[in-house]
């Protein structure tokens, strides 16, 4: 694959949507070209590893991977990685098998949260079927078991444990929290199941699978979860922007589609007559959209729920929950590969503020 002439690190950040200010300086720089070496190799094998040899499972099995993504996961891997040997065969291993995971769990989420698209596209529900899309995600998660298991048994538990949360994440998610849960509690550790634990083992991996010390296992782990914890607390706040043209997603799809974010659920924490009234015309406005009304009904009490004080409360946790990843790193040592993280996690927050 022929480079691109472009400054080391911008074609990197240019993918993930962040600024340059992620790799600043000779040696970040370099490290942001080696970490684009390895998502080239990644890239490369996952062309080859979603192909199915049936004409359908394989239409359907590339479907969300040609539509593009952000590859946050493999990046995260590689950028640990530095941390040890670099972009070993493992550490691309790991790195493919991590974001077929993601990808079957698209397959599946759509599905289950009825969504109409992914990625700029129609969900692959809506083309080909709900049996056909599950059936997809399960061909997915085969083959990132297939890579895993080249690399023994360490790497077989830490995918099947990722699997785990991400399945426990989902059905905590479909089933809600239980009289004798707090509701507040009991979404943050959903976020950390079904998004935490996934960037969480990336980020692990990398370590594990390039032979970097292995006290730097642990800092890596919580780190990545608290990434992914702040990730989708930053995009309840994105769901109510007004601004579409930006976001790409029309405000409050989620809570539209009836699905809780943190701003709801703290309004609904609050205790003073009009935050309650605000709680209840949106509890109002979901069930008419469920029965069929139109979802405009919920415009004004969105725009309502956009200025209230809980959501800047929510964006001040995102924060909180990005410092204390940032916090995790105190372990490592000073150097391209933290200052990168640091900035990666501080470039995050700053896509709601």
């Amino acid at each position: 694959m022929t480079s691109s002439p472009s400054p080391p690190g911008s074609r990197l950040a240019s993918r993930l949507g962040f600024s340059d200010r992620v790799f600043i300086g000779p040696a970040a720089r370099r490290v942001a070209r080696t970490i684009e070496d390895g998502l080239e190799l990644v890239e490369t094998g996952l062309a080859e590893d979603v192909r199915v040899a049936d004409p359908l499972a394989d239409a359907a099995s590339r479907y969300l991977y040609e539509a593009g993504g952000k590859r946050i996961r493999p990046v995260l891997t590689l950028l640990a990685a530095q941390l040890g040997d670099g972009n070993t065969r493992e550490v691309i291993d790991v790195a493919k098998a991590l974001e077929i995971t993601h990808l079957g769990s698209l397959y599946h989420d759509d599905v289950m949260d009825g969504a109409d698209r992914r990625r700029g596209v129609p969900a692959a529900h809506a083309v080909w079927g709900n049996n056909i899309a599950i059936l997809t995600g399960d061909i997915l998660f085969s083959r990132a078991s297939q890579l895993m298991s080249r690399l023994g048994e360490r790497a077989i538990r830490l995918q099947a444990d990722t699997f785990e949360r991400l399945v426990l994440g989902q059905m905590h998610e479909t089933l809600g929290p239980q009289p004798e849960d707090d509701p507040i509690a009991f979404y943050i550790q959903v976020l950390a199941d079904k998004t935490g634990s996934l960037i969480a083992a990336a980020t692990q991996g990398g370590v594990i699978f390039s032979n970097a010390p292995s006290e730097f296992e642990e800092p890596l782990r919580v780190y990545g979860e608290k990434i992914g914890v702040a990730f989708q607390l930053l995009d309840d706040v994105i769901d109510l922007s007004a601004k579409p043209e930006e976001t790409g997603k029309v405000p409050g799809t989620d809570l539209r589609a009836g699905v809780p974010t943190m701003p709801y659920l703290l309004l609904k924490a609050e205790a003073d007559a009009a935050s309650a009234d605000l709680a209840a015309r949106i509890d109002d406005g979901v069930a008419l959209i469920a029965d069929g009304a139109d979802p405009a009904i919920l415009d004004g009490p969105l725009d309502e729920l956009r200025d209230h004080a809980v959501t800047q409360k929510t964006l001040e946790l995102a924060h909180a929950w990005t410092q204390e990843a940032i916090d995790a790193l105190g372990p490592l040592p000073r150097g391209t590969v933290r200052e990168a993280l640091t900035r990666f996690a501080e470039t995050l927050a700053e896509r709601s503020s």
